[in-house]
């Protein structure tokens, strides 16, 4: 995508479909983005340089020039980058409104929530040197196929299961990071439900009675016994407050995924130094995932399935990063950087139908290692 995506047409579409110049001029104003006309007349005007800066890729000193060619703004490089830096709450907003507006669809009366996050690398050699990242939280629905949620943060903002907020009667799907015992109950509470995956270290896990429940001790008995699946009642410990009572269901991997599983465990083990346990290469044969979801309406395979979707989430940031050009924004100063990593999700939600209409997206079904 360069900056000719900008054309005068184009961009009246786009306008429409972020609800119109006055609507884009109240945010705009509301944020402190736009008070002012000097050299960039309107609101729209300024959306439409910003946009073009970030998604083409073509540096301030281009876009300048590009916009003074066209008629659009006669600027310089240095007064559009101080116009950026105060763009970053407008664009939050503008993503905001433009989730806002879709409606959640739900399956068999349920929707189905991936949780989960990605990275780009901040710039410069401090923040490398210090693995800085700006970290895109976001939720991604099924059966739509779209974000329904973004939050963006530098990599001091961990990933948690209830960053994002909780649709009443939705089940949200997550990966083994967010074993979040409390974070789970707050989920719960809210009147969602939840997949997510465990590891055997992840949590404390109980019996009815509060007693200690070693997992991997109960796996390796299940797959010597020739037992190919567990169903059953688990207690989490928690923080503050009693037990999470929840449910267990681990799948035994067929003997290929386990032993990449068992090999991965080794190499990373190898990696930090450390000596791998039993317990760990017990547990490289399972798939472990902890749910809320009842047994009489979701059996075994219905879990199984339900997280065995998380891999379109992870699809559509590769969507996300490859077509449209989410990297690194090459800003040191956050006030710039931040606003650049908005730009490329806004312009994502205003050309997903786009790329549902084009078929981009490879169809396959995804094995769990």
């Amino acid at each position: 995508m360069n900056l000719d995506f900008a054309s005068d047409e184009d961009w009246a579409s786009v306008v429409d479909r972020l609800g119109g110049a006055d609507e884009l001029l109240s945010s705009a104003r509301s944020t402190k983005a736009f008070e002012r006309s000097r050299e960039i007349k309107s609101a729209t005007q300024l959306l439409r340089l910003v946009l073009a800066y970030c998604v083409g890729k073509s540096g301030l000193r281009v876009t300048s020039a590009w916009a003074a060619a066209i008629g659009l703004a006669d600027i310089s490089n240095v007064a559009l980058l101080k116009r950026l830096r105060k763009c970053g709450d407008w664009l939050e907003l503008l993503v905001a409104l433009a989730l806002a507006k879709r409606t959640p669809c739900a399956v068999h009366g349920r929707l189905i929530r991936l949780i989960d996050a990605t990275c780009v690398p901040k710039a410069g050699a401090p923040a490398k040197r210090g693995n800085g990242v700006w970290r895109i939280h976001s939720a991604f629905d099924l059966p739509s196929e779209r974000f329904s949620a973004f939050e963006v943060t530098e990599e001091t903002g961990s990933e948690r299961l209830d960053r994002i907020a909780v649709v009443k009667g939705e089940i949200r799907i997550a990966d083994r990071v967010h074993l979040q015992v409390d974070q789970i109950a707050s989920v719960l509470d809210a009147g969602g439900d939840v997949v997510v995956r465990a590891g055997w270290k992840s949590a404390r896990w109980l019996q009815s009675d509060g007693t200690q429940f070693d997992l991997t001790v109960e796996l390796d008995k299940a797959k010597r016994r020739g037992l190919k699946k567990i169903d059953q009642p688990i207690w989490l410990a928690r923080k503050e407050g009693p037990a999470l009572g929840l449910r267990l269901v681990a799948l035994l991997k067929p003997d290929q995924a386990a032993e990449a599983a068992r090999r991965n465990a080794r190499r990373a083990a190898q990696r930090g130094g450390n000596q791998i346990s039993d317990a760990t290469l017990i547990a490289a044969d399972w798939l472990i995932l902890i749910t809320s979801l009842p047994l009489d309406t979701f059996c075994d395979k219905d879990i199984t399935d339900l997280y065995r979707l998380r891999w379109r989430v992870e699809l559509a940031f590769k969507r996300l990063k490859s077509l449209i050009g989410l990297n690194g924004p090459p800003a040191t100063d956050k006030r710039s950087a931040k606003p650049y990593v908005l730009a490329h999700l806004l312009i994502m939600l205003l050309v997903e139908p786009i790329l549902d209409e084009l078929d981009v997206s490879p169809h396959w079904d995804h094995d769990i290692d």
